[in-house]
């Protein structure tokens, strides 16, 4: 077994601080874990290649790579927003503020502050990243290591393996992935090319449900790292605007709100900060919904695959791995709607992972490229 899939060197990239550093390693990883289950499953996709791409990805919103600056730019263009903006500065200078326009849009830029949206989504993706990796990967580690060697099947064996996962649902149980381990083990032994492939896709949904079931919490979290709550973001502007009128402020506020009456300024703040949460949550969604593959495939998964289900997947025949296609799959054997409109939707990711789950399951270069391979280029299917 190759370094990166023993359970120590698991456990101790699971435990680096630097989460640039931890995040490379993570990739790294999971490619050789997929190699070492290739050795037993052949050359197709096993969850820890899906999870080799994956994580190169995260590792563009963990490093941000200029993502900031980016986003400021886009905000800046927007002509709603800079509107928005005017209007705040003329009702400031209207209640009395002393600060000119320039330093008025420059002190709302401040509170809003784009950088600290992109520093939460990097830190929820990272935390996300290692959550996952330290779980997941660990089992997989585990299992290779337990059963991995078995020239013949051995029930006892990979019984007292599964064992030891907690039962339940996720996120707390791991009935998911004891299913998982028991088909991939069951694959190991398959003969029948159609049967084994239909084993792997499903213990790879399987896995996939666990994994998104537990990454829920992180995921929602980085969508929504540019929440900017236009109560508190008008406290902030008023008292930097007004420091020794806080307290008039504040009786003006409680005796509208009495009376459920916003006052103009009220209402240009609320449609500036609802602006900024859309444009922001759009920006991260764009840069953390596509998926880079070898030879330059770029997925958007906020659109509609554009592939073939590989022959022995077009029909299906295995019932569990029907039963849980009902589940997550409201377009069975089609792609049609595959799309992820709502990224932070558990459902809608789920429908998009099983589908590329499918879709790619034969295609060898997922599992032998090295992930940091400059092949990998940014090219859109």
């Amino acid at each position: 077994m190759g370094q990166f899939a023993t359970l120590s060197e698991v456990d101790r990239i699971a435990s680096v601080n630097d989460p640039v550093q931890r995040n490379n390693q993570i990739t790294q990883s999971y490619h050789e874990l997929s190699l070492e289950l290739s050795k037993r499953l052949g050359l197709c996709a096993n969850w820890c290649t899906f999870a080799t791409w994956a994580s190169r990805q995260a590792g563009q919103t963990i490093r941000q790579n200029d993502l900031h600056a980016t986003l400021e730019s886009k905000l800046a263009a927007i002509p709603a927003l800079s509107e928005a903006m005017s209007g705040i500065a003329e009702l400031a200078l209207q209640k009395g503020a002393t600060m000119d326009k320039h330093r008025i849009g420059k002190l709302v830029w401040e509170i809003i502050d784009p950088k600290a949206a992109m520093n939460r989504a990097s830190d929820a993706v990272a935390r996300g990243n290692q959550k996952v990796y330290a779980e997941i990967a660990r089992e997989f580690a585990r299992f290779l290591d337990v059963c991995g060697k078995d020239d013949t099947f051995n029930a006892e064996n990979i019984t007292r393996f599964c064992d030891t996962l907690k039962p339940g649902d996720p996120p707390n149980g791991q009935q998911y992935l004891k299913q998982a381990f028991q088909r991939y083990y069951e694959a190991f032994f398959e003969p029948d090319k159609k049967k084994k492939a239909e084993l792997m896709l499903l213990a790879n949904i399987e896995v996939g449900f666990h994994e998104q079931t537990r990454l829920q919490p992180e995921i929602k979290e980085a969508l929504e790292a540019s929440v900017l709550d236009a109560r508190q973001f008008k406290q902030h502007l008023i008292s930097a605007l007004f420091p020794y009128q806080g307290w008039i402020n504040y009786l003006g506020d409680w005796f509208r709100s009495l009376f459920n009456q916003p006052s103009p300024l009220d209402k240009t703040l609320g449609a500036y900060t609802d602006i900024v949460r859309r444009q922001i949550r759009l920006f991260l969604t764009a840069n953390m919904m596509e998926l880079g593959f070898p030879q330059g495939v770029r997925l958007r998964l906020g659109k509609d695959l554009k592939a073939n289900f590989p022959p022995d997947l077009q029909q299906l025949a295995h019932a569990d791995l029907i039963a849980i296609l009902k589940k997550i799959d409201p377009t069975p054997n089609s792609l049609t709607e595959t799309a992820a409109v709502d990224w932070a939707n558990l459902y809608d990711r789920l429908h998009f992972i099983a589908d590329l789950f499918r879709c790619y399951h034969d295609t060898q270069e997922l599992v032998s490229a090295p992930p940091f391979d400059s092949s990998v280029a940014p090219t859109t299917e």
